[in-house]
């Protein structure tokens, strides 16, 4: 083996944020156990694409001994990775994982609306239209993502924020993941053939405050570039005891 350039990272300094995965097109960097791992040598180019990602400087470039780069094996790993992605719809594992939309409309303000067992307080409707609802189990053919009004979440929002359901539900479809736990190169190829099929009028990206949530953002607005220029879309950032600490618009092609 050959001295090369390659990256190396501190896991003690490392957050686990995964804005690194998705800045490595080779696919080399995999969050393990909370932390970006290297996966192989011959699937880093020395390049250092995903160093100005790194918010907390826990990468660098150093000189040693490694295997060189091999765009074959790099080409055959994304390959992979792209063959593990769900196609069809999921029902035939799982049977609570298969696909269904709820017809009814939203109950009208004023309405009655049932007790909460054991309780006196009325219990608010769900404003939920279909199920699944997981980025992992929702196939990109699914109806009730057709021209949808679409809510990318992750998935501790809905704990943050209170009036979730009425502020970010209501006639809207959502697809809800994990940036740190969750594979960030299948959420950007997953949502790549998301938009390209369903064509969504709009996109609203729901991430927490905190670093390691930061990679549902970039994965959408890459999938968005390559594959729905068209839409409008939001990043809204909710802080961990609730409220939107920050809110962008990317705004379509044309009207930049």
């Amino acid at each position: 083996m050959a001295v090369r350039k390659i990256i190396v990272i501190d896991e003690e300094k490392c957050d686990g944020c995964g804005d690194c995965v998705a800045a490595c097109h080779e696919g080399a960097i995999k969050i393990i156990d909370g932390k970006a791992r290297l996966i192989s040598d011959t699937y880093c180019d020395g390049l250092g694409d995903c160093l100005s990602e790194c918010h907390v400087g826990a990468i660098k470039i150093i000189e040693r001994e490694a295997a060189d780069f091999d765009e074959a094996a790099v080409a055959e790993h994304l390959a992979r990775q792209k063959m593990a992605m769900p196609v069809a719809g999921p029902s035939g594992g799982c049977p609570g994982s298969a696909m269904r939309q709820f017809d009814g409309p939203p109950k009208a303000a004023g309405a009655p609306v049932a007790a909460t067992p054991g309780g006196s307080q009325p219990e608010d409707p769900s404003l939920l239209s279909h199920w699944p609802i997981q980025l992992m189990l929702v196939p990109p053919g699914a109806p009730f993502l057709q021209g949808a009004d679409l809510v990318i979440c992750a998935d501790c929002v809905p704990f943050t924020v209170p009036d979730f359901h009425a502020r970010y539900l209501n006639g809207r479809a959502v697809l809800v993941g994990c940036p740190k736990l969750d594979d960030l190169n299948f959420y950007f190829d997953k949502l790549q053939a998301i938009f390209a099929q369903a064509k969504p009028s709009r996109i609203t990206v729901l991430r927490m405050e905190v670093p390691c949530c930061g990679g549902i953002a970039d994965a959408t607005l890459r999938a968005r570039e390559n594959s729905a220029p068209q839409a409008l879309l939001e990043v809204h950032t909710i802080g961990v005891r609730g409220g939107i600490h920050e809110q962008t618009v990317a705004v379509r092609p044309q009207e930049s």
